[in-house]
């Protein structure tokens, strides 16, 4: 049998090694979405049911009849939920860049800062 104490030693370094990556701030690239239409990759359906021609204009809509705003990468399809709804609402439709800390397991950002993409 190995030694307990260095199969301890060795889990407490990789539990405090993913504590420390999953709270390094990063910088994500997208765009402020609702949940909707993210699901869907597009706002195609959301202008339909929304009866609005921008990404801004149906952002706003779907949000406005209970939808959360999101940070949608189109490049990955991925969702990152936004733990600040009322800054993402400034940028409701447009390109940005977030930076923060992302609990892996619930995929949701906790924003630092919130700005256009450049």
């Amino acid at each position: 049998m190995k030694n307990p104490k260095k199969i301890l030693a060795a889990l407490a370094f990789m539990a405090a090694s993913l504590l420390a990556a999953e709270a390094a701030p990063k910088t994500f690239e997208g765009q402020i979405m609702d949940s909707t239409c993210a699901k869907m990759g597009s706002h195609e359906e959301g202008y339909k049911l929304t009866n609005t021609h921008t990404p801004k204009a149906c952002t706003l809509a779907c949000a406005g009849a209970g939808a959360k705003f999101v940070l949608y990468d189109s490049a990955t399809k991925t969702t990152y939920q936004l733990d600040n709804q009322s800054e993402a609402k400034k940028f409701a439709g447009e390109k940005v860049s977030v930076v923060g800390t992302v609990n892996p397991k619930t995929d949701t950002i906790h924003v630092e800062k919130l700005q256009p993409a450049s």
